[in-house]
């Protein structure tokens, strides 16, 4: 109930994987095909990344493709990965390309068969029912920018600042949509008749 609690009353987010550092040295690991350092960043990555594409698809097997697909281009790149202690930018920006090259390639084989968000019972990392209700409302509601924001922080557990530098926006920038976005989200439940204490 961790997005629920989020956008309605403000508790904080957490993510058990932020014990596990993703820096510079695990990206270069990684090309060198240490299979330990990939597993390492995988599950400390993998909600996060989820989380990220999902804002952009707005579809649970979509974005599964693509996460699949980006963990496939981290692996063989890495060997080409410039140490700038931002691993998570460079991370970012591969998945977000490869978002867009799907959204592209869907647009133009006219993929009108897309389940409906709200029949979707697929989202494997959100099970409280809650929580899919308000993320149903993300996805159909927020900008990009603002989805991807409100997901990275409730979601993943990212802080703000660690969004503003993985997302190359400024701070302010990235605090002002975050609290827009949940004034959009708890104005549009409240008019649902979703009550909150």
């Amino acid at each position: 109930m961790l997005l629920f609690a989020e956008v309605l009353g403000g508790a904080e987010s957490v993510n058990s994987n932020k014990e596990i550092p993703i820096d510079d040295d695990m990206i270069m690991e990684i090309g060198k095909n240490s299979k330990e350092a990939f597993e390492k960043f995988y599950y400390a990555t993998d909600k996060v990344l989820y989380a990220y594409i999902l804002s952009f698809l707005k579809n649970h097997e979509d974005t599964m493709d693509v996460l699949h697909d980006t963990y496939i281009k981290i692996r063989s790149a890495a060997h080409l990965y410039k140490p700038m202690n931002k691993p998570m930018a460079w991370v970012f920006t591969i998945a977000r390309n490869l978002a867009m090259t799907k959204i592209t390639k869907n647009k133009r084989t006219l993929y009108s068969d897309k389940p409906d968000i709200e029949n979707d019972l697929s989202f494997s990392y959100v099970t409280d029912v809650e929580d899919k209700m308000v993320l149903i409302t993300v996805l159909k509601e927020l900008s990009n920018e603002e989805r991807s924001i409100i997901l990275l922080h409730a979601i993943s557990g990212l802080k703000h600042k660690e969004i503003a530098e993985d997302l190359k926006l400024p701070l302010s920038t990235v605090l002002s949509k975050y609290n827009r976005g949940l004034k959009k989200l708890k104005n549009i439940l409240e008019k649902k008749g979703v009550r909150y204490e």
